[in-house]
């Protein structure tokens, strides 16, 4: 053993952070032999693996340790007794795999250290500092923002995760401060993960500033009366004594006594029988065989004692295992080798397919390559249009570079294969894919997604991008198609990449995309959303597919008219402004407007923000509207000047000059309830409450000899919560064709039906939908501009006329607390990973808690819907065209309107059946015109 100093080289690895990775992003996995839960070490074990691996170079390691928390109470808790109160219990399977993390780290003979009473940040911040006082360097390995106060001078952190070094620069970027003064902003700004409490209604910027101001903590507390801003000066006068505790919490000890020295962290190499012993005790075949190999000695045999009738791919975690070697994908450049792959994927039966082009939309992007892959770690790139490159020109030539197949060539050998029905073909974001192969003549079917396998198991815990998912469940960061492509002007498209470049990139698309179905699908029947998938997420991406190249025609000449008539209304808006505000100024600018409310005009309510300029959000102007004539045409002149930019303008730009439609994109997973979203553009928010909104849709046309056909589901919602909440009022109501609103204004303000006034129908109307979204006393309030008091009066008489909609409330919250999550009437599971939050996020978790089983289910039924329409209107001149939340959008020849709306109709309203009987019938309206705006 030699001695600790100058040229030596620690690594404190965080082990906690590691595990908790681990167990977050590999599935549940039991050991075979007796059922033992593994799943973290197996993770775990693959880390430490890839780490030992890496460790080489000049700027390897010398010593190396992984620290661990030992215990949850530590001198902290005896400081606040509060600290990390609010933490979640460790969950069951994970509580029995601590230990053999322990045993594994102590399998690869690397230092296990652990203190009773302290965690592993203190152990961390003591090794660190005795490192650097021994002339050593240290490198964190972590991404723990409570470490980054021990960065500098010989201190750095490495975020495993990313990747990516962190020195003083990296802890400016995230505090705003230099390490030695982290402590101070953190002790200013609290943690709501760790329950420190901190000063309240400071965060890490504000925080920043004032320690950047004054220097540090004790100077800012003692010249706390300086301060300019009376709330935050008031926060830190009264807050002193909890701001002080704070900082003795986020503060490392770094002094800590310890039973072992820095000199018996000096990395040793893995003793073989012990290493493979473990991994063979915890039945991991595949890294067990690959530590063998590196080792040089044989692998152990590790019996199959796999329970009869049990699923093996519970204890065969492979696919996370199997690292990922780019230099070993194959450039498909010849027929021969092309058909060599076709073999491949006729004897396995499935094929993960990616494709490359020169742009993100589909109705215009030209195909570059293809990837494939059968098996995880073999894929191909067949590169097709890629050009020649041209000396340092980044944009080359138009000539294609040599070694490519040609694009009808290559398609001709895999149009079968794509379009066999016995061959599975496996994307992410397959429809994209799709709509780019059907503009070459080929049909891909039938189809996996892995974007949406992911999606109808985790809708509200994360994304399912690719690369997020790859990081999440493969513990693999992909290449960034920023590096091959650039950024800003400079970039290039994808045609432009070198192809042993795209190879690499490409394939291992392909490759991941593969895996993760492999990892993902057979989670489907055990998450219990099999069904889901398999009836509302597959079967939508062709019939998405079919709509979104179909598009809609949008009239330029209508589009063009019309924003010079929102021009000529802003013009005539403005001087009506001006004139109001007694002089010229530029009413675009906020500045400029809160200068003249509240400066000049003198109008109450003027609150400054961090620029020192004066709110003027909506919000602030409805206020106003009531004070004064000037906010409201400042409100009018906003609606007008965001209708001309967002729709009249930008519109036109999105006609396609090849179609002469609008081709928007549909995202099936963006929201969390199943609700599709409207991209590139978004046609469902195009405003219909204003006059001159609604004449938007007047530019989307039909071709000539068509009309434009609209069905729109009634009150679908408010149908569904009678149904969840059982309110026999609201049943029978919808089922005698009664006017909903009038009903429930009857119902809670006592006046009979026949002395309606409308105003008492609008109230109840705001009521109605307000309920379903969880709306406050005070939001009531805005929307009806009444007293907030007078609103939740409303409120609670509609609880009391409507008892079944509270208990369906509290017992929807209690569900989602114990379960974390809700579910719709069809199965569709939505998460909610805040419910149990405390603060003022509280309230939003539990009024989307309350709404995602009713608008998740509308969200069903339409899918549903649009699932089934194309079979009922196949042998009809009629297309699908939109989906507007509610409503279908169709286009239809002249002649056959009515039965298209008959037999649109009949789907839309049997949407539910055979899978949930609604006690309340659904009822879509119709419209026929020659526009959209004449048809809604």
């Amino acid at each position: 053993m030699t001695g600790f100093g100058k040229g030596c080289h620690l690594h404190l690895i965080d082990g906690s952070a590691f595990i908790f990775r681990a167990y977050h992003a590999l599935p549940p996995l039991t050991r075979k032999s007796d059922g033992l839960p593994v799943g973290a070490v197996s993770g775990f074990v693959n880390m430490l693996q890839r780490y030992v691996e890496s460790n080489n170079g000049p700027d390897a390691a010398t010593h190396v340790a992984v620290i661990f928390d030992k215990g949850s109470h530590t001198f902290r808790n005896d400081l606040y007794d509060l600290y990390k109160a609010n933490r979640d219990e460790m969950p069951e399977d994970l509580r029995p795999q601590m230990p053999l993390t322990r045993r594994a780290t102590e399998a690869f003979n690397i230092a296990c250290k652990e203190l009773e009473g302290f965690e592993a940040d203190d152990i961390i911040g003591t090794l660190a500092c005795r490192a650097r006082e021994a002339g050593g360097r240290v490198t964190i390995v972590s991404s723990d923002k409570d470490l980054m106060q021990l960065v500098g001078d010989g201190v750095e952190m490495l975020d495993p995760m990313k990747n990516r070094r962190i020195d003083r620069e990296g802890v400016f970027e995230k505090f705003g401060v230099a390490p030695e003064r982290v402590v101070d902003v953190q002790a200013l700004a609290g943690d709501s993960v760790d329950n420190v409490p901190g000063a309240p209604g400071i965060g890490i910027k504000t925080a920043a500033l004032l320690i950047n101001e004054f220097g540090d903590l004790e100077t800012l507390l003692d010249r706390a009366e300086e301060i300019k801003q009376p709330k935050r000066r008031q926060t830190l006068i009264e807050n002193r004594a909890q701001i002080e505790l704070s900082k003795k919490l986020v503060q490392l000890d770094c002094d800590m006594v310890l039973d072992f020295t820095l000199e018996e962290l000096e990395v040793r190499d893995p003793d073989p029988d012990a290493l493979l012993g473990f991994l063979a005790e915890m039945e991991f075949r595949t890294i067990t065989k690959r530590v063998s190999e590196k080792l040089g000695v044989e692998a152990p045999v590790i019996l199959d004692t796999t329970p009869e009738g049990a699923d093996p791919v519970d204890a065969v975690p492979s696919i996370a295992e199997l690292p990922f070697d780019t230099d070993a994908y194959e450039c498909v450049r010849t027929e021969a080798q092309l058909k060599q792959w076709i073999t491949k994927i006729i004897d396995r039966g499935y094929v993960a397919v990616d494709t490359e082009t020169t742009g993100l939309d589909e109705m215009r992007a030209d195909l570059v390559g293809i990837s494939l892959c059968v098996e995880a770690g073999q894929a191909c790139y067949i590169p097709l249009t890629h050009k020649e490159a041209r000396g340092d020109d980044l944009f080359g030539s138009d000539a294609l570079a040599d070694g490519q197949m040609g694009l009808e060539d290559c398609l001709t050998l895999l149009r079968p294969v794509l379009e066999d029905q016995a061959i599975l073909k496996i994307g992410q974001n397959m429809k994209y894919d799709a709509k780019i192969f059907a503009r070459y003549d080929v049909t891909v079917a039938p189809i996996d997604d892995t974007m949406l396998i992911s999606y109808a198991m985790n809708a509200g815990l994360h994304g399912h991008g690719m690369d997020l998912l790859s990081e999440r469940y493969l513990g693999h960061k992909p290449i960034e198609i920023k590096s091959l492509l650039g950024t800003g002007k400079s970039a290039i498209t994808f045609d432009r990449v070198p192809v042993d470049d795209a190879v690499k990139y490409a394939a291992e698309d392909a490759d991941i995309t593969l895996r993760l179905w492999q990892h993902l699908k057979p989670q489907l029947h055990r998450n219990k959303v099999t069904t889901v998938y398999e009836t509302m997420e597959r079967p939508l991406v062709p019939v998405l597919a079919r709509m979104e190249m179909a598009g809609i025609k949008v009239e330029r000449d209508t589009l063009s008219r019309m924003s010079n008539s929102f021009a000529q209304k802003m013009a005539g808006l403005e001087a009506e402004i001006q004139e109001k505000a007694g002089r010229p100024f530029n009413v675009g600018s906020p500045k400029q407007l809160g200068e003249i409310l509240f400066d000049e005009l003198g109008l109450p309510g003027g609150k400054k923000g961090k620029t020192g300029a004066y709110g003027t959000g909506a919000d602030v102007l409805e206020d106003l509207a009531t004070e004064h004539e000037l906010p409201g045409l400042v409100l009018d002149w906003r609606q007008l000047s965001k209708l001309k930019s967002t729709y009249t303008d930008a519109l036109q730009d999105h006609i396609n000059p090849a179609t002469g439609r609008v081709h928007t994109s549909y995202v099936i997973s963006g929201a969390n309830t199943g609700r599709l979203a409207s991209t590139d553009p978004n046609l469902q928010n195009i405003p219909i409450r204003s006059e001159d909104g609604r004449r938007i849709r007047e530019a989307f046309v039909a071709e000539e000899g068509k009309r434009i056909v609209s069905l729109d589901y009634s009150q679908i919602e408010l149908r569904i919560l009678a149904h969840v909440a059982g309110i026999d009022t609201l049943k029978q109501a919808f089922r005698d064709g009664q006017d909903i609103h009038a009903l429930t204004a009857s119902e809670m303000f006592d006046v009979p039906l026949a002395e309606m006034t409308s105003d008492i129908r609008r109230q109840a109307k705001a009521i109605n939908f307000g309920v379903i979204y969880g709306i406050s006393g005070f939001g009531l309030a805005r929307n009806l501009r009444i007293p907030r008091a007078e609103a939740q009066g409303f409120i609670d008489r509609y609880f009391e006329r409507f008892p079944g909609i509270r208990a369906y409330m509290d017992d929807t919250v209690a569900f989602a607390k114990e379960h974390g999550f809700v579910e719709t009437l069809f199965g569709r599971k939505i998460h909610t990973p805040e419910i149990n939050a405390k603060g003022p996020g509280a309230g939003f978790a539990k009024r989307a808690a309350i709404n995602a089983p009713i608008q998740g289910t509308a969200a069903d039924v339409i899918r549903r819907a649009m699932i089934r329409m194309d079979a009922a209107i196949s042998d009809l001149p009629a297309k699908m065209l939109l989906q507007v939340h509610d409503e279908l959008i169709f286009e239809v020849d002249e002649g056959c309107v009515d039965d298209l709306i008959a037999r649109a109709r009949d789907v839309m309203e049997s949407a539910a059946d055979p899978a949930v009987r609604l006690d309340v019938r659904l009822e879509a309206d119709s419209g026929v015109g020659a526009n959209w705006a004449e048809a809604h």
